[in-house]
C-alpha cells in the first residue's frame, strides 16, 4: 500500500507540474498523450486504494451535487475598493491621501478582472475551503465548485494558513468554444463565470473552463509583506495565475499612461476587464493610512468608462432567422455606451424577457462588453403605462402560425417564408460560403420578388435576361454575377458543407467534417455515434448534423445542386489553408491595425491556413505588430518570435490574392 501511495505523490507531482506549465504558464512540455497516460494511471491507483490524496487532479473533475450553499464567515472582512471615474477623480483621491500621511509615491499598477470575486483558504499546504465574497463578511462556501476551475491549486508550497483573494472568469475563447458545442448559449462571459461558480452541479462548473486570477493576500499567518510586489511574487512563487500586466512604478503621471495604454488595448483581450486596479506599493503606508467604513484608503479602482446603462425599452420586434426561429429585438431610446449610440438590442428568446421582467414602456439596463452585441440585462425601472411583451402566435413575415421548441419560438413555413428564404440564400452565397459576393442580399431579395427563386440551385439557373430586368443591371453587372456563379461551381468540401447552413455548423466545424470525411459522399453516410467521437461536437451538433442531411427535401436540394454543376473539390486544390503562409502555425496579433480590423485579420490568418491566438509563448510562431503593440511584443522578443509589421502582413495577404 505504501509503495502505491508513493507512486501516486510521484504522479500527482508530474500532472500539477504539466497542467501548471501548461495553464499558468502556457508553456507545455508534456504531450497529450502522456499527460493521458500519468492521469488515467493515478485514476487506477485511486481506485485500487480507495485513497483520493488532497493535492490529487482527480479532484478537478467535480464532485455530486450540493442541495444548497453553506454559508462562511470570513476570517478578515473583504473590502471593496473606492472608485474613481475620472483622472481627475484619480488626482483626488490621492490628494486626499497627501493630507493625511507622508508616503512614498510607489504605486502597483494591474487589472480590474470582470468576474466573481473570491477567498480561497489554504492550511498546511492544501486547499480547505474557497468562498464568494458576498456582502464581504459574510459569503458562500463554493469550495467543491472552485476545486474544478484549472488553475486554482489544490495545494501550494506555503504550509501556514493563508487566504488568497482573487477573481473567478471565464475567457472570451473558453466562452466562444462553450457556445459552438451547446445548444443553450451563453451571453457573456461575467454571468458565465458567476452562474457557473455559484451552480449547485460542479460538474456543470467544471465545463466551462474557468480561471482563478490571484489578485490579493486577505490573511496569512506567520508572514509579512513589505510591498505589493512581494505579495505578488508570493502567489507566483505558490503556483497561482497572477494578472500578466503587474508593474510598480513611481508617478502618479505613469499610472496615467498605463491606464490609457490598456484602455486601447483592452478589445484584444481574451479576459474581461471593467478598469484598473491602483495600490500604494508600501503595504506600511498602506496600514498608516487606514481604512473607511467602506473602503481601504491605500488602494482605488479606476473604473473605465461605464459598459452598462439604463435606457426606455420603446418596442420589441421579432425577427426571423434562416432557420426559422424568431429572436426578439429591443427597441431603445438611443444611449451613448462607452462612445457607441445603441439603439437596438438583443434579447434572446422570449423566456428571457419573462425571467428578467421586461415591458414595453419602462426603463431597463443596456450593457455592451467587448464590443459585443448589446443586451438587456434586467429590468431597471417600471413606469406608468408600461406593458408586457407579448409573445407572437404568427409569423411576422408569411403570417403561418408559430410552434414552440424548449425556448425557442419557430415559424414551421420552412420552404415558403420568404424571409427564411431570402436569409437562406444570402448566407449560401456569403464569402466564407459560396463566395458569390456579386449576389447581395437586396439583389436575392429583388430575384425573389419577380421569379419566386427559393432553393440555393435556383441561383444557377439565372439567365442574362432575368438579371437584365433588375434595376442598375447593365452587361458588365450581368456579367460579373453570371461570373462569380460559375466560379462558385468548384467548391472546397468545408465551404460547401458550410454553405448548406446547417445549425450549429460554423466554418471551423465544416473545416473538422471535410477534414474527417475526405468526400461529400462519406459525410452523407456519417451517423450521430460517429460524430460525437470528433472533438468539440456535441450530441446537439450531431443530431442537428445526421437529421439535416437525412431530410428527403434537402437531399433533393443537394442533388440538384450537383445536377447543376457544382463540384466538389479537393481543399489542397485551393488557394487556402493547406498551402497557406501560415499553415499550421500559431499567429499572434497586437496593437491597432489601420488598414483593418483585428476579427478581419484574424480571418485571413485562417483563410492562409494559420490560428490564432491571444498570448505569446515559446510555441508561438508570428506576432503582428500595429500602432500600440504593448507587452506582446516585447515577450515576443525575448523568446525570439518572428514579428511582422502590418505592412509586411499586407503584402503576404496579397500576394495570396485574399481579398
Amino acid at each position: 500500500m505504501l509503495d502505491k501511495q508513493e507512486e501516486m505523490l510521484e504522479l500527482i507531482e508530474k500532472i500539477n507540474k504539466a497542467n501548471y506549465e501548461y495553464y499558468v504558464l502556457d508553456a507545455p512540455t508534456m504531450s497529450d498523450k502522456e499527460w493521458d497516460r500519468l492521469y488515467y494511471r493515478l485514476v487506477d491507483l485511486e481506485k485500487e486504494t480507495g485513497i483520493v490524496l488532497p493535492s490529487s487532479p482527480t479532484n478537478k473533475v467535480g464532485g455530486n451535487p450540493l442541495d444548497k450553499f453553506e454559508k462562511v464567515v470570513h476570517e478578515r472582512r473583504l473590502m471593496s475598493l473606492e472608485k474613481a471615474q475620472s483622472f481627475e477623480e484619480l488626482f483626488d483621491w490621492l490628494d486626499r491621501n497627501r493630507k493625511l500621511a507622508h508616503f512614498k509615491e510607489e504605486f502597483s499598477v494591474e487589472h480590474k478582472f470582470d468576474g466573481l470575486s473570491l477567498a480561497l483558504t489554504y492550511e498546511n499546504g492544501h486547499l480547505t475551503v474557497g468562498a464568494t465574497r458576498g456582502n464581504g463578511e459574510v459569503g458562500e462556501n463554493v469550495t467543491e465548485q472552485v476545486k474544478t476551475i484549472r488553475t486554482v491549486p489544490l495545494n501550494i508550497k506555503y504550509t501556514g494558513k493563508v487566504i488568497v483573494q482573487g477573481e473567478g472568469i471565464m475567457k472570451l475563447s473558453e466562452l466562444a468554444k462553450y457556445n459552438r458545442t451547446h445548444d443553450e448559449k451563453l451571453k457573456n462571459a461575467r454571468n458565465a463565470a458567476a452562474g457557473a461558480i455559484r451552480n449547485l452541479d460542479p460538474k456543470q462548473t467544471k465545463e466551462r473552463n474557468l480561471d482563478f486570477f490571484a489578485y490579493n493576500i486577505n490573511y496569512i499567518d506567520g508572514k509579512s509583506f513589505k510591498t505589493q510586489a512581494e505579495e505578488h511574487q508570493f502567489l507566483i512563487d505558490n503556483g497561482f495565475l497572477v494578472d500578466p500586466l503587474f508593474e510598480v512604478v513611481d508617478s502618479i503621471d505613469r499610472v496615467k499612461e498605463l491606464i490609457e495604454k490598456v484602455d486601447k488595448e483592452k478589445k484584444t483581450y481574451d479576459f474581461l476587464i471593467d478598469g484598473m486596479v491602483l495600490k500604494l506599493n508600501n503595504i506600511a503606508d498602506r496600514e498608516e493610512l487606514g481604512d473607511t467604513l467602506k473602503f481601504p484608503r491605500g488602494m482605488v479602482a479606476y473604473k473605465f468608462e461605464a459598459q452598462e446603462l439604463t435606457s426606455l425599452l420603446k418596442d420589441v420586434v421579432w425577427q426571423v432567422s434562416r432557420s426559422g426561429k424568431l429572436t426578439p429585438v429591443a427597441i431603445l431610446e438611443p444611449v451613448d455606451i462607452a462612445g457607441v449610440t445603441v439603439q437596438r438590442a438583443t434579447l434572446n428568446n422570449y423566456s428571457e424577457i419573462v425571467k428578467k421582467g421586461i415591458k414595453i414602456g419602462a426603463r431597463v439596463f443596456v450593457r455592451r462588453s467587448n464590443e459585443v452585441i448589446p443586451e438587456i440585462m434586467g429590468l431597471a425601472e417600471d413606469q406608468e403605462g408600461s406593458r408586457e411583451v407579448e409573445r407572437p402566435t404568427v409569423c411576422p413575415c408569411c403570417h403561418t402560425p408559430l410552434v414552440w421548441e424548449d425556448v425557442f419560438t419557430i415559424c414551421p413555413n420552412h420552404f415558403g417564408c420568404p424571409k427564411q428564404i431570402i436569409e437562406r440564400l444570402s448566407f449560401f452565397s456569403s464569402r466564407q460560403a459560396m463566395d458569390i459576393l456579386s449576389l447581395s442580399t437586396k439583389t436575392i431579395e429583388k430575384l425573389y420578388e419577380l421569379y419566386k427563386i427559393n432553393c440555393y440551385s435556383d441561383l444557377y439557373k439565372l439567365s442574362r435576361e432575368q438579371l437584365a430586368a433588375l434595376d442598375a443591371f447593365k452587361d458588365k453587372k450581368i456579367d460579373g454575377v453570371l461570373q462569380a456563379l460559375e466560379r462558385s461551381k468548384n467548391v472546397e468540401l468545408s465551404r460547401f458543407i458550410f454553405a448548406l447552413g446547417i445549425e450549429n455548423v460554423g466554418i471551423k466545424t465544416a473545416k473538422q467534417l471535410a477534414k474527417h470525411y475526405k468526400n461529400y459522399e462519406n459525410f452523407a453516410k456519417c451517423t450521430v455515434e460517429e460524430l460525437v467521437e470528433l472533438p468539440d461536437i456535441s450530441y446537439v451538433i450531431a443530431t442537428g448534423i445526421v437529421k439535416f442531411l437525412n431530410d428527403p427535401a434537402n437531399q433533393e436540394e443537394i442533388k440538384r445542386l450537383f445536377e447543376v454543376g457544382v463540384n466538389i473539390i479537393s481543399e489542397a486544390e485551393t488557394n487556402g489553408a493547406s498551402d497557406g503562409f501560415f499553415a499550421g502555425k500559431k499567429v499572434v496579433l497586437t496593437g491597432s491595425l489601420s488598414s483593418m480590423t483585428r476579427a478581419e485579420a484574424g480571418k485571413i490568418i485562417e483563410e492562409l491556413g494559420g490560428q490564432t491566438s491571444e498570448s505569446v509563448s515559446k510555441n508561438t510562431d508570428y506576432v503582428i505588430v500595429g500602432d500600440n503593440p504593448g507587452s506582446k511584443l516585447a515577450k515576443a522578443n525575448s523568446l525570439g518570435v518572428k514579428v511582422l509589421s502590418e505592412e509586411e502582413f499586407l503584402k503576404i495577404k496579397n500576394n495570396f490574392n485574399i481579398l
